[in-house]
């Protein structure tokens, strides 16, 4: 389920560009934004898609991070002229695949439904999975650095914008060092279901985190989790006692993942 924030007052821009990984300069009424906000480690508390709207900027994002979100978001709010309120019962956000291809619309719950197909939440999962698009939910915020969940692969970092919370981190691993852990996606014929936030360990002794999971209609579970790349030393903690094992075989992204 998703939830919605809404940025109003005229720093809600500038405010906004001091806290999250993309450009704001980039955002405009029908184009909508990813970006993340992280902490000053550069770990990722949410993956945001924001909206353009009548002057006010629309945050989406899941609904058991809404609270955490803007609380988070008000401790930097200091003299900018920003509100942020959660209007997740004012707003209704629907998927919609048409010629266009997919797609989030935010509209008042009260306006008409939108044109296009409607795509059900658990076809918008499998979707954004075979996709390989991060998502964060209360079990995996604050868990991952940027990288780890691709953000700079789906177009949710800028590395030419100003500073913003958690950019040194951001940029070091992108400028200076490999990163060792990634999201990839795994297929699998367990029964077992998995959620985001579990940790299980594959056959050839990776532990990996699974940060999003669907069941395919053919019975097959779909899942992205953070993993070592190929040859990366797998590093086990003492966490790792008695992770379950997994039968699972790596799957396609779209896009690649091994640093230039």
């Amino acid at each position: 389920m998703l939830g919605v924030l809404r940025l109003s007052g005229q720093d809600a821009s500038r405010f906004l560009q001091g806290q999250l990984s993309n450009d704001l300069d980039l955002l405009a009424t029908g184009h909508p934004l990813r970006a993340g906000l992280h902490t000053p480690q550069g770990r990722v508390i949410a993956v945001l898609q924001l909206f353009a709207q009548d002057g006010d900027i629309l945050v989406v994002l899941p609904r058991d991070l809404v609270d955490a979100v803007r609380l988070h978001l008000l401790r930097y709010v200091l003299r900018a002229r920003v509100r942020i309120d959660d209007v997740s019962g004012q707003y209704a956000v629907s998927g919609i695949q048409d010629a266009a291809g997919r797609r989030i619309q935010v509209r008042a719950a009260d306006a008409p439904a939108p044109d296009g197909e409607p795509c059900d939440a658990a076809d918008w999962r499998a979707a954004d999975v075979a996709e390989g698009l991060p998502q964060v939910h209360a079990a995996t915020s604050g868990r991952f650095v940027a990288q780890m969940l691709n953000l700079d692969r789906v177009g949710g970092i800028s590395f030419t914008k100003g500073c913003y919370t958690g950019q040194e981190i951001i940029a070091r691993a992108h400028y200076r060092g490999r990163v060792k852990r990634r999201m990839q996606r795994f297929v699998s014929h367990d029964a077992r279901p998995l959620a985001p936030g579990d940790r299980v360990r594959l056959a050839g002794g990776a532990t990996v985190d699974v940060i999003e999971a669907v069941r395919r209609p053919d019975g097959v579970l779909d899942f992205l989790a953070v993993a070592p790349l190929a040859g990366a030393a797998q590093e086990d903690t003492a966490d790792d006692a008695g992770v379950p094992g997994i039968e699972a075989q790596a799957a396609a992204l779209p896009y690649g993942l091994e640093d230039a």
